[in-house]
């Protein structure tokens, strides 16, 4: 028998999957065996049943091994990246953070795409920007190397992916699919920021990357939803630094932040949220700003550049304060239009 019809008769008795077993189903999936029926009933089963870690890392072993991958002489990458799929249409967090961060030296290997379920994803904004996301591995690990920022377009890098589309179209639900991108950056980014959809998945992500052997990252999810670090309430984050995982919640007020409603953080089309972008680098206040320095922050922290998130968050209201980000997004402009 093969894997996929031993996992969906496990499945069918919602017994979990052990790593290699899910390993086994995911390799035939990634590589165009398994029919689309039976890709629709593995999909829905281990939703319905709830995916462990031990599913998360089989599966997420795949995606990493079948990516193209990026190298680049730098060390301590960073990932900021969020599951998407919170539903808020807020502007482009993260990827307003990763130009903070980067100026505060940290090196930011970024992994994203296009929207799907809001108006405008990283790859939507940053072409808004003026920037060239189609680039060679090759190139963006120079442009990694040279401006300490790269970005990854998650279609170019997963193409055996492809396979799977179709069936993750139809079935309109979220799979295990949403969990496996942050999970498998192409540059093997060691130290990880990611956001998720569901809270439930702060804990389980943060146990498969240290399965993966991250260096150090941190998991959130915002109490009104989000997939990155919230000004509108408490966040939750599992932390995993020297092989151990700490959970705790992080308040905007300990920070010295003000709360702000979720109608303050909503964004537009991709050329608003580019300008909303280019407003908070140019020094911009308010609850945009905020929370693009409370994300900074935590980026800042998970690079190794900073010895606390207190610290990475100081560092990151500095660079907003004093505009340092924008000479490095116009040199990441200038250098992926080179290429």
């Amino acid at each position: 028998m093969m894997g996929m019809e031993i996992a969906l008769k496990k499945l069918s008795n919602r017994e979990d999957l052990s790593a290699q077993l899910a390993y086994d189903s995911m390799t035939e999936i990634m590589s165009g065996e398994a029919s689309e029926i039976s890709m629709a009933a593995f999909l829905t089963a281990l939703r319905l049943k709830g995916e462990t870690i031990e599913e998360i890392y089989g599966t997420s072993k795949v995606m990493r091994e079948k990516a193209l991958k990026v190298a680049c002489a730098s060390e301590n990458l960073v990932d900021t990246c969020g599951t998407g799929g919170d539903g808020a249409h807020t502007f482009n967090i993260s990827t307003t953070a990763m130009f903070v961060a980067a100026s505060n030296g940290v090196k930011i290997a970024k992994h994203g795409n296009r929207s799907i379920t809001s108006k405008s994803g990283a790859a939507d904004v940053l072409e808004a920007l003026g920037i060239e996301i189609a680039l060679t591995p090759e190139a963006i690990g120079k442009c990694i190397d040279q401006v300490g920022l790269g970005f990854m377009f998650a279609p170019h890098f997963h193409a055996s992916m492809k396979y799977a589309m179709p069936v993750r179209k139809a079935l309109g639900f979220k799979t295990i699919f949403n969990i496996l991108g942050p999970l498998a950056n192409p540059a093997a980014a060691p130290r990880q920021l990611i956001g998720v959809y569901d809270k439930s998945l702060v804990p389980v992500a943060a146990e498969v990357l240290k399965r993966h052997q991250a260096v150090h990252a941190i998991i959130v999810h915002g109490s009104d939803g989000l997939d990155e670090i919230t000004l509108t309430g408490p966040s939750y984050a599992a932390e995993l630094k020297d092989g151990k995982v700490t959970e705790y919640v992080i308040h905007p007020g300990d920070y010295g932040f003000s709360l702000c409603t979720p109608q303050d953080l909503v964004g537009g089309t991709p050329q608003e949220n580019a300008r909303i972008t280019l407003d908070i680098l140019a020094g911009g206040q308010g609850p945009k700003a905020d929370t693009v320095i409370l994300n900074a922050g935590a980026a800042i922290y998970v690079g190794g550049k900073a010895a606390s998130l207190q610290e990475g968050i100081e560092m990151a209201r500095a660079t907003v304060r004093e505009q340092k980000a924008l000479p490095v997004l116009n040199e990441f402009i200038a250098v992926t239009r080179q290429h």
